[in-house]
């Protein structure tokens, strides 16, 4: 059976079209921001304050897959 790389943990939509997700890489544990608005979109890395990439530890992401 095929497991997904990705999970979402986040959506929004607004009135206007655009619509944004945080997924989350459930080999590394990496959280990205991903937004659409028409016919384009982008997706970059979640940074902290620090500057560094919010990981989630694997606990964290079998919580999320579980709901």
């Amino acid at each position: 059976m095929k497991k997904d790389r990705f999970i979402k943990v986040y959506s929004q939509n607004s009135l206007f079209g655009s619509n944004v997700r945080i997924l989350v890489d459930v080999e590394t544990g990496v959280n990205y921001l991903f937004c659409i608005e028409g016919y384009g979109g982008g997706l970059t890395v979640m940074l902290n304050a620090d500057g560094k990439p919010i990981v989630w530890t694997k606990e964290e992401i079998r919580k999320a897959m579980v709901r």
